[in-house]
């Protein structure tokens, strides 16, 4: 099966990729994230995806970087917690971004890496993707069968950049108060 993957970062993409493939699939790479705050951060991880895929020998597609279309999105819900309802209209609005570009392309799914975080709820990014793609969204919980401890292996031999914070202005401010 094609399989469009959102990718959030690099080493998440590693694990899942890795693990998509194993399975059979043919992955087709999507780096979209407006979230990710400031512009050299996403390059950083713009670049570490770009790496995986070559590793890993996989097509990237990398739409346009528009940080604004995500402000206007989750400005009123700056005060919410890490992984509340300001993480969930992020992950919308990546996930839609993704199920538009399977459209486009033909591809038969679409996922994303974003499960493979122990700090991400599987079950909540799964619920939004089926929401928008019905059964053109693949379920997964890449985190599952040591899947984020790979991903972290594979950062380390292939000498991967790793961030320490989800990429959104509002993760940095809250882990900055602590």
């Amino acid at each position: 099966m094609k399989i469009v993957l959102h990718i959030c970062c690099g080493v998440c993409a590693a694990g899942a990729v890795e693990a998509l493939s194993t399975e059979g699939h043919e992955v087709l790479g999507f780096f979209y994230n407006p979230n990710i705050h400031p512009a050299e951060e996403y390059q950083r991880r713009l670049e570490t995806a770009k790496r995986v895929a070559q590793e890993l020998n996989f097509p990237l597609e990398v739409p346009a970087y528009e940080p604004e279309a995500w402000l206007g999105q989750t400005n009123s819900l700056k005060e919410e917690p890490e992984g509340g309802k300001r993480c969930q209209v992020c992950y919308r609005l990546r996930l839609e971004k993704t199920y538009d570009y399977m459209l486009a392309c033909g591809a038969d799914a679409f996922t994303s890496t974003l499960t493979i975080s122990p700090h991400k709820s599987a079950q909540v990014i799964n619920s939004i993707g089926q929401a928008i793609g019905g059964q053109n969204f693949l379920r997964r919980d890449f985190k599952k069968k040591d899947g984020f401890k790979r991903a972290v292996q594979l950062a380390k031999q292939w000498e991967l950049y790793q961030q320490d914070y989800c990429g959104c202005i509002y993760s940095i401010r809250q882990g900055r108060k602590k």
